[in-house]
């Protein structure tokens, strides 16, 4: 511990006993803070994951069964406007095989992330969902597929879903415009996520690091949102442009910001569960296992098929082999344990629902 605190440091510390600094003062935290700032930073997100968690870091197995979306954000490469994209849904039983293989390698999470793709109507994920939980009864099953009715949501829930990820992107009404077309609202996304919480889900929300437009009041405006919604997971990871989209060439988020980022949320969320993203990984080799360093406890390497990995094209290069494939199960727990943490295959619940 250092002698002599920064102003920065105190801010931290403020955090770390529960209390939640104002919005000038996270623009200050964000504009203004050292490497040792950020060390101190990550030893006290450390310490209180571990103080809930131990050393456990969660895996979950990701099957991106299809890259048709009826949106057209600005920043994502599976937008509905990208016509050099190569679309692909997977069928049922590709599906179930991903999920087989990935029981097999001891994931006992399956996240089925997709687009917003209207072919997998309310009834079709129900039936998916209901095969997934008969065959593998001692697994969760999180879905990432955006936008839906209640009526969806609900079925789905009841089907044996367990979890659902919907990032919310930005917390700002004009920043939001201007990453998504017109027809797209900040509004409706937020009720989504209300509604899923509703319903009983375990609810991730999340945002793009360093998006286009985005200014350190609008992250102070993100942090507050997620406080005010006290989600089960948080997914934070840098932009990165795609070559088809129109944000193509815009710079990317930074490394050092995203960790900040995952460091502050620990402590803000003590039993979120917070993946180290493969957008980390991307952006640097040992992105991932910082992640995990900065306060990151879940980690969801990719069970999709190989083929089909490659054009899941959210942004440039995109990681999908070595440490990023759930096949590689071996160099997965040997990074993780290389941060000082231990792979878990069990469903890696959020502890204590009842304080969220």
């Amino acid at each position: 511990m250092p002698e002599v605190k920064t102003s920065q440091m105190l801010l931290i510390d403020r955090l770390y006993a529960g209390e939640m600094p104002s919005k000038e003062e996270f623009v200050q935290l964000l504009s203004c803070h050292s490497r040792e700032d950020s060390e101190y930073l990550f030893k006290l997100a450390r310490q209180v994951r571990e103080n809930i968690y131990g050393k456990d870091v969660y895996i979950r197995g990701l099957v991106e069964f299809t890259n048709y979306c009826r949106n057209n954000c600005y920043y994502c490469g599976i937008r509905r406007g990208n016509r050099n994209l190569c679309r692909y849904r997977l069928y049922d039983s590709e599906i179930y095989n991903c999920c087989d293989e990935g029981y097999s390698l001891g994931f006992r999470t399956f996240v089925l992330q997709g687009g917003e793709d209207m072919y997998f109507t309310r009834e079709r994920l129900c039936a998916i969902i209901e095969n997934i939980k008969k065959k593998h009864p001692d697994c969760a099953v999180t879905l990432s597929v955006g936008e839906r009715d209640y009526k969806d949501y609900l079925a789905w829930y009841e089907s044996g879903a367990d979890r659902y990820l919907l990032r919310h992107e930005t917390a700002t009404e004009e920043h939001y415009n201007k990453l998504h077309p017109g027809e797209m609202s900040l509004s409706h996304r937020k009720e989504c996520l209300l509604q899923l919480k509703e319903i009983g889900y375990q609810t991730g929300a999340g945002f793009m690091a360093g998006s286009p437009y985005q200014t350190l009041e609008c992250i102070a405006e993100d942090l507050y949102f997620l406080h005010e919604l006290k989600p089960h997971m948080v997914g934070i990871g840098p932009f990165i442009s795609q070559k088809d989209t129109p944000f193509a060439g815009k710079e990317n988020g930074t490394l050092e910001q995203t960790l900040f980022l995952l460091g502050i949320t620990r402590l803000m969320l003590p039993y979120v569960l917070l993946p180290a993203t493969t957008a980390l990984g991307t952006i640097a080799p040992e992105g991932r296992e910082m992640g995990l360093l900065a306060g990151a406890n879940v980690v969801m390497p990719n069970l999709s098929p190989a083929g089909a990995r490659e054009k899941y094209c959210l942004y440039d290069n995109k990681l999908s082999t070595g440490g990023e494939s759930a096949q590689c199960i071996q160099l997965l727990r040997e990074s993780i344990e290389k941060t000082g943490g231990r792979m878990v295959t069990g469903r890696g619940d959020c502890k204590l629902l009842q304080d969220l």
